[in-house]
């Protein structure tokens, strides 16, 4: 079982559409998969398909023990993938866990009884450096980061990278930054391409080939509780998401089933 957050510490950059829609594309080329929800606004749990009202019991649970895993996962039908969700009763387990042990590793515990049962996990963390992101960062195995070619961007991925130097060094030794994945990208704008340039020639084969561009079909997808590649498979936004599912399972060597 291969664990990964999703994270970047700038909101709106396409962390929770990469999270659903790389779990729907990893599950469409035969991998088992679990994503696992850490913000309380609980958008990867709706955009799966799953009602964040009626969920009992959630990953709230999970991180105080009083569910594991298993008890607490819910289908995607549609996604055919595990969801792990999250509500807003979410944002009270940042107060609980302040003085409880262990309370960066409740997440990894909790995975440990599950690994037989997933693949890949996936963990959409929220845009902050928290507790939550914490469990999240102490949980896996590396960090996908999707961003956007601006300029802003480049000033908070160095601070995102400075954060998981910190965590590997003090909490997790198996933490590392997997790859940069450029999203919502428009080749027409001469800005963008010069941001992409500059993050191939400073990161390397960090960088992800795939590109997803910036499509309406993907923005449009949640509000119907799917991932973008179920939702409109043959759109441009849902054929990159699956190019990049692939190129995951490639860079990682993992066996297709």
């Amino acid at each position: 079982m291969r664990v990964f957050c999703v994270a970047n510490q700038k909101g709106g950059v396409g962390k929770t559409t990469t999270a659903v829609n790389l779990a729907a594309g990893l599950a469409q080329i035969g991998q088992r998969v679990l994503l696992i929800d850490l913000d309380p606004q609980g958008n990867a749990t709706m955009g799966s398909g799953i009602d964040k009202r009626a969920l009992d019991p959630s990953v709230y649970d999970v991180l105080l023990e009083s569910a594991t895993v298993a008890e607490a996962r819910h289908r995607s039908v549609k996604g055919g993938y595990d969801v792990l969700g999250a509500n807003r009763e979410l944002a009270g387990a940042e107060v609980e866990l302040v003085g409880l042990e262990r309370r960066n590793e409740r997440l990894r515990g909790a995975l440990k009884a599950a690994q037989a049962d997933h693949d890949f996990v996936l963990i959409d963390c929220p845009p902050s450096l928290s507790l939550l992101t914490l469990n999240g960062l102490c949980s896996a195995h590396g960090v996908i980061v999707p961003m956007q070619c601006e300029y802003f961007a480049l000033e908070g991925l160095s601070d995102l990278v400075n954060t998981i130097r910190q965590v590997h060094a003090k909490l997790n030794r198996d933490l590392k930054l997997i790859g940069l994945l450029r999203v919502m990208f428009d080749p027409r704008i001469t800005l963008q391409n010069q941001v992409s340039d500059q993050l191939k020639a400073h990161f390397g084969d960090k960088v992800f080939q795939t590109v997803i561009p910036r499509n309406v079909r993907l923005a449009e997808a949640p509000s119907y509780g799917q991932a973008g590649v179920v939702f409109d498979p043959a759109s441009k936004g849902a054929l990159a998401y699956v190019e990049f599912a692939r190129e995951m399972v490639a860079r990682l060597g993992q066996p297709a089933p």
